[in-house]
């Protein structure tokens, strides 16, 4: 019974099973038992970034041959982040274990040597935002600048905040076993445990509606979330894996608003904030 009345209410969406920060672009982040949500997301998400010396570009593990040496590094605020106040700094962690805080004096060079060009860790945007994508899915090397649809103030490639459904990653690793769609691939901010009973890539059926999460915030879902390169890319614990977008592309190809409808590989989607506060592990999901 309790199945067959999580079906019939379209407006249960479920609970907030996981929350994720990622203090610096394209590096893995911290989960967090509750986080607070303005109007940029989660308050500290993609804070700083690697910036190119050279050229000022935006360091991003969408362009891999430039930049995959970010993926296997994990980063996390050294004092929890506070509105109003300076960003505190980040602590990265390499694989190996050791570790720099990114005020240390040593920390850009060291991060220099990680990705093979000198790069500042840098909390403040150059006055021009360039950040190159690969086209995963092209026959010839293909790669574009989305810069110009980055959010204002942070690092984000376009939203405040990324969801996803504990639905859309049980039919992605029904339609391939041998690959493991671990949602740490996929770098969302709010992982939400489906009802039971959902099934198949539920947040599509969220896409200009908003949503209610716990007593206070209150989200505008915008876009399903195109994939890139990043979530076939080997990380801690995980091997590379081109299967992952592949499989997305052969079975959740959708129009996306915010680039004229084009038909992409998806699989999440993005939220702006309609109004703040904090989110918890637990908070009831409810689609309005």
């Amino acid at each position: 019974m309790a199945a067959q009345d999580a079906r019939k209410d379209p407006r249960d969406g479920g609970a907030v099973k996981a929350l994720w920060r990622y203090p610096v672009k394209s590096m893995a982040g911290a989960m967090l038992d509750e986080a607070p949500v303005g109007e940029g997301g989660i308050l500290g998400d993609r804070a700083y970034a690697a910036i190119d010396r050279a050229s000022g570009r935006v360091g991003s593990a969408k362009h891999p041959k430039k930049w995959a040496g970010l993926i296997a590094l994990a980063a996390d605020f050294v004092t929890p982040p506070q509105a109003g106040a300076p960003l505190p700094p980040v602590r990265i962690v390499w694989p190996d274990g050791t570790a720099a805080v990114s005020n240390e004096p040593d920390a850009d060079a060291r991060l220099s040597e990680t990705v093979g060009r000198p790069v500042a860790l840098m909390a403040e945007r150059p006055e021009t935002v360039s950040v190159e994508r690969l086209d995963p899915l092209a026959d010839e090397e293909t790669i574009v600048d989305i810069g110009a649809l980055m959010m204002a103030g942070r690092f984000s490639d376009y939203a405040a905040l990324h969801l996803m459904t504990t639905a859309t990653l049980a039919r992605l690793a029904e339609l391939r076993p041998d690959s493991a769609f671990d949602v740490r691939r996929f770098r969302p901010n709010i992982v939400i445990a489906s009802p039971e009973g959902a099934q198949g890539f539920v947040e599509n059926g969220w896409v200009g509606r908003e949503i209610a999460i716990g007593d206070d915030v209150r989200l505008r879902i915008s876009d399903p979330a195109p994939r890139c390169s990043v979530p076939t890319l080997a990380q801690e614990g995980l091997r590379k894996d081109p299967h992952v977008l592949r499989t997305i592309a052969a079975h959740n190809t959708v129009a996306v608003p915010a680039l004229e409808n084009e038909p992409l590989p998806c699989a999440g989607v993005y939220a702006f904030v309609v109004r703040g506060g904090t989110v918890k592990k637990g908070d009831a999901v409810r689609v309005e």
